[in-house]
Order: C-alpha cells, then sequence, then structure tokens
C-alpha cells in the first residue's frame, strides 16, 4: 500500500523503507491550514511559509534544546512590541548574536502552546509585524 502525502505526491520514505521523521510542533501547521501554509525541512527544522513570506520556523532538535519552540521572523524594530504580548519571547542563542531578527517562543515555556496558538492567530490576521521576504537568489551563468 502507497500513502499519499499532503501535497498529493506519495510518501518517499514509505517507499525507500525509510521512517518519516515527526513534524516538530504539528499543531502549528494546523492552526494555520486556512492560510495553506508551505512547510519545508530546512537545516533539520521546518520552515513556514505563507504566500511569499517566511514567518515561522520549527524546531524541536537535541542539541541546544533551549532553542526549540517556534521561532518568528521579524525584524528588530518589532522585538519590544512583540515582548508584550509574549514574555517568554528572546532573541535565539543558536544564532550567537546578541540580538537578532528571528525570535524564539520556547518550547520549555510554561505556557508554549498557548503563546504558539496566538502567535498563529497574528500570522493568520497578517500581522505586519511577523514575516519576511525571502532574498532571492542570484544565478549565475
Amino acid at each position: 500500500m502507497v500513502r499519499r502525502s499532503r501535497a498529493g505526491g506519495f510518501d518517499a520514505g514509505l517507499l525507500s523503507g525509510k521512517q518519516r521523521r515527526a513534524r516538530p510542533h504539528e499543531f502549528v501547521l494546523e492552526a494555520l491550514a486556512s492560510m495553506s501554509p508551505v512547510a519545508k525541512p530546512m537545516f533539520g527544522c521546518l520552515a513556514v511559509y505563507v504566500d511569499d513570506k517566511i514567518v515561522l520556523f520549527l524546531r524541536d532538535r537535541p542539541d541546544r534544546p533551549e532553542d526549540n519552540g517556534i521561532w518568528v521572523a521579524t525584524s528588530a524594530e518589532h522585538h519590544d512590541s512583540l515582548r508584550r504580548e509574549f514574555p517568554q519571547m528572546r532573541s535565539i542563542g543558536l544564532l550567537r548574536r546578541k540580538v537578532t531578527h528571528w525570535q524564539v517562543v520556547p518550547a520549555d515555556a510554561p505556557d508554549f502552546e498557548e503563546a504558539a496558538l496566538r502567535v498563529c492567530k497574528l500570522v493568520r490576521a497578517r500581522d505586519p509585524r511577523i514575516g519576511k521576504v525571502p532574498k532571492r537568489r542570484r544565478i549565475v551563468p
């Protein structure tokens, strides 16, 4: 029996005998389902795009567990206003900069799921503080 993936293609992991890795914080994708998000594996995590913007990065890895959770694509100018709504939000240590454009709602926060769903609500409302249009790669002949 061949299982179809959500994208309509065949699940290559099932055919190859490889065990498919569980998606981190899958409830986030379910909360954004009405926006038809695209989830792409990236750096062992899951990048979440809505339309032409990357909005979130879902991380649940054994290395650097303090940075597991939901990474929010934003910019430094929005940190203060987002932190008023999400006091547990902070810059990401893994990126080794004091201030990063990405902010994390840590998975070990006591209200992680509630905060994650509130972030999803902002994404669904197209809050201008969340999301970045990735720079286009130049194709060099």
